[in-house]
């Protein structure tokens, strides 16, 4: 198969298009064929070593754990899925080697749902991380109905899959956002409020008896303003400071979760839920996807698309 990898710890310039060996597919798992592959911040950040003192990483490294494609081949004891079901997921195993970034990538079954129909192959690889990370981060604060949340970074990807999902749950949300971002949170059903020096004043008057709930997706003292604001303080999830255990709130490391996928695909499927896509760039750009991502002003998602016509490789297409 055709995949990008690392053959050490690297950057963007390091990533090469090469031909490796089909994985192999354990029991409990199943063969994907890749038609998109969604990119995320971690990617480059496990590319460069920064992951190296939590977890293990194995050479030559195929990044990236989003995925949607088509089952190829079912696995022994994967009776979850068949041979061509169309399926999504957040593809970590217990190391970091054999990625989405390529043709073929063998998955848990319990990484995966199955795709939404509502979403086409782009949009369905740009969910799985970052809509599991909001998804899960709004369960960790037990976000209700009528409730007022603050969504840092709330035009982002992980922030604007959690506004829709917030807004879904009939949650009150005011977001932080550029200027030039504050039309695209009204469409996504939030109250936009420009980030920066003087947040809390400016939540005040938004929110002068306070909020429920606050999502930090971006860090920066995020969570210490948030709880600033919150009516209790220990309601603020972060993915980003790594302090916000010791200040009496969550922190949330994505975690794979095939009924978390199902929720997410059933909001899609609802209308409620939908991927913004930025950048969709064929497999062998892998490197301007990163750089675009790098540069830290992608309002959605970031995705490469791989497989084409029958799912097999077009090099003349693609490189």
């Amino acid at each position: 198969m055709k995949a990008i990898a690392l053959e050490q710890y690297g950057s963007s310039d390091d990533l090469r298009l090469i031909d490796l060996p089909d994985p192999k597919v354990a029991p409990g798992e199943v063969l994907v064929r890749v038609k998109a592959a969604g990119v995320n911040p971690v990617d480059w950040k496990l590319a460069a070593g920064y992951l190296d003192p939590i977890m293990e990483v194995r050479f030559p490294l195929i990044s990236g754990w989003d995925v949607a494609g088509v089952v190829e081949r079912v696995g022994l004891d994967a009776t979850e899925y068949a041979v061509r079901d169309e399926v999504f997921g957040y593809v970590r195993k217990d190391w970091a080697q054999n990625g989405a970034y390529a043709e073929l990538v063998s998955a848990p079954v319990r990484t995966l749902a199955r795709k939404p129909a509502a979403l086409g192959w782009e949009q369905a690889a740009g969910l799985p991380l970052a809509g599991l990370t909001a998804y899960q981060s709004i369960k960790r604060v037990g976000l209700g109905q009528g409730e007022t949340v603050l969504i840092h970074a709330a035009a982002g990807g992980v922030g604007s899959l959690g506004v829709q999902i917030a807004v879904a749950l009939g949650a009150r949300v005011i977001g932080t956002a550029s200027e030039r971002n504050h039309g695209f949170l009204r469409e996504l059903g939030a109250e936009p409020v420009t980030y920066g020096d003087g947040l809390a004043d400016r939540m005040r008057k938004l929110a002068p008896d306070g909020v429920d709930a606050a999502l930090d997706f971006v860090g920066d003292g995020a969570v210490d303003v948030s709880q600033q604001l919150l009516k209790k303080r220990d309601r603020v999830a972060s993915i980003a400071d790594g302090e916000v255990a010791a200040k009496g709130g969550h922190y949330v490391w994505v975690r794979p979760d095939a009924a978390d996928l199902a929720a997410l695909a059933d909001l899609a499927d609802a209308g409620k839920l939908t991927v913004p896509v930025e950048h969709a760039l064929p497999l062998a750009e892998a490197t301007q996807a990163w750089r675009l991502g790098q540069q830290g002003h992608t309002r959605g998602k970031i995705v490469l698309t791989i497989a084409c016509g029958d799912g097999r490789w077009d090099g003349a297409q693609h490189q």
